[in-house]
């Protein structure tokens, strides 16, 4: 005769079955959420392209010729992106009438100033061919997308003027070395930009392409991470939109640290707390310009002056006086992923003697803001005396400032390609610029402590933060 299980063992097995069903079936999940690795896109596996590309090539729309024959819908999906525009879509701002556009294409900066007019300069850090025929000619063209200056071998190719590639390129071996982006790639435009190393950004620089785990906890070390592991790609449309050069930016093309580090929290409940209202950049990323210095200041007024000895990181008659700077800490504002305001062409200079080119929106009231970290640059910069606006020299090529040494003449070289009038008369006023600080991110141990922000020696400015003061001091946030 079977030996039979009393009834209650069944309701017991059906408990535990209800327990530990759900606890198998989610732990998988709940490991992986908390693995930061686990949420890492998939690269895409190298196709070696050395016998498949055939031929010699005399340019590069030759080159993007033979591309196509493969990838057919590449170069329209690059010409649907910023990359190629460099102009955002229209925007109703609340100091303008109309709609306008913001991108580098047709903006003031604070570094170089502008691109219109420069093309044969600026555009070598632009993804095509083709632009001494002009905006229009050089968009419209499916040809003129530069596929070998994200995915060549940089050390196989090199760009030009008007964005063609540089003389003396081999085209064929740099088509023949394609694959998918690299650090290198990436960091010829962006650890360069504004017109040198490290010029633009305090935490993008030539650090960055072999940087150690203590200079970039992704980048370094064993995890090497590229920077589509972060800046997710599809289609061509690469995450990660700049502040600079838009107005109101989607969260949905924002790079964030919770894409990968998803509810993750700290073991320290008191840091914890600072989440609704400190980002994460701003502990992990204490100081920027940590190998390589960065342009802080640009004094333009100073250009053109003979007599004076050429030194990259003090002068250069070309552009003026420099500062830079290295391993400092950011400047910390509030910050919601947009800007409040952007300087737009022909926009009036700041009446108290500032004129901002960007200004990060946020503020201790806006509960979608978190105190961030900025590099700002401060700039002395052209601007008309009598229309009262900042002006846009044409500086490269015939007639520019950089080979006439004539300001005027740079300014009215520009009235056809800015439409601002020039009226003769010209100043130099001073100008501030943002830089959201989003690299050199650090491991915990190296991160900032309750004493870097709190107390006497405390690095934030909590008053201009809108706080009464130290918020250890009396209960936190408004």
């Amino acid at each position: 005769m079977k030996k039979r299980f009393p009834s209650w063992t069944l309701g017991l097995v059906g408990i535990l079955l209800l327990i530990l069903v759900p606890v198998l079936y989610f732990l998988p999940r709940a490991q992986s959420k908390n693995n930061p690795a686990a949420y890492l896109p998939e690269q895409a596996v190298h196709v070696d392209h050395a016998d498949i590309i055939k031929g010699e090539f005399t340019t590069g729309q030759e080159v993007t010729r033979a591309c196509l024959e493969c990838h057919e819908d590449a170069a329209t999906k690059v010409m649907a992106t910023t990359h190629w525009t460099w102009e955002s879509k229209e925007f109703d701002v609340p100091w303008r009438d109309e709609p306008a556009t913001i991108g580098k294409v047709n903006q003031i900066n604070n570094f170089c100033i502008g691109t219109q007019g420069n093309e044969n300069k600026c555009m070598s850090c632009h993804t095509g061919y083709g632009w001494e025929e002009g905006r229009e000619t050089q968009q419209a063209g499916e040809e003129n997308v530069d596929c070998l200056a994200c995915h060549a071998d940089p050390g196989t190719y090199g760009k030009g003027p008007f964005g063609n590639p540089a003389e003396g390129v081999d085209l064929l071996a740099a088509a023949r070395s394609v694959k998918a982006p690299t650090r290198e790639n990436c960091g010829k435009c962006h650890f360069d930009g504004g017109g040198g190393n490290g010029v633009k950004h305090g935490d993008l620089d030539e650090s960055l392409y072999f940087p150690s785990e203590e200079l970039d906890v992704h980048m370094g070390g064993e995890n090497d991470m590229l920077c589509t592991d972060c800046h997710w790609t599809e289609d061509h449309q690469i995450l990660g939109r700049l502040l600079a050069d838009n107005y109101t930016i989607d969260p949905q093309e924002q790079v964030s640290c919770e894409q990968c580090h998803v509810d993750q929290k700290h073991e320290d409940e008191r840091i914890n707390t600072h989440l609704s209202s400190v980002a994460c950049q701003t502990c992990h990323i204490p100081a920027i310009a940590l190998e390589d210095p960065t342009k802080v200041t640009w004094d333009w007024s100073q250009a053109g002056e003979d007599g004076r000895k050429d030194d990259h990181f003090t002068y250069l008659k070309i552009k003026g006086e420099f500062v830079y700077d290295k391993n400092f800490a950011p400047t910390y504002l509030w910050f919601n992923g947009n800007n409040e305001y952007r300087y737009l062409l022909g926009d009036p200079i700041g009446e108290d003697g500032i004129t901002y080119i960007n200004k990060p929106a946020g503020s201790i009231e806006d509960s979608t803001a978190k105190i961030f970290p900025f590099k700002l640059h401060i700039a002395e910069q052209p601007y008309d005396v009598k229309n009262n606006y900042l002006l846009q020299p044409i500086t490269s090529g015939e007639g520019g400032f950089w080979s006439e040494f004539n300001w005027d003449t740079a300014f009215e070289l520009a009235q056809e390609k800015t439409g601002l009038n020039y009226s003769g008369e010209y100043g130099f006023t001073t100008t501030y610029m943002y830089w959201p600080t989003t690299h050199m991110v650090q491991s915990a141990d190296e991160a900032l402590q309750c004493e870097s922000c709190h107390g006497e020696n405390g690095r934030m400015d909590w008053e201009a933060l809108g706080y009464p003061g130290d918020p250890i001091e009396w209960g936190g946030r408004k």
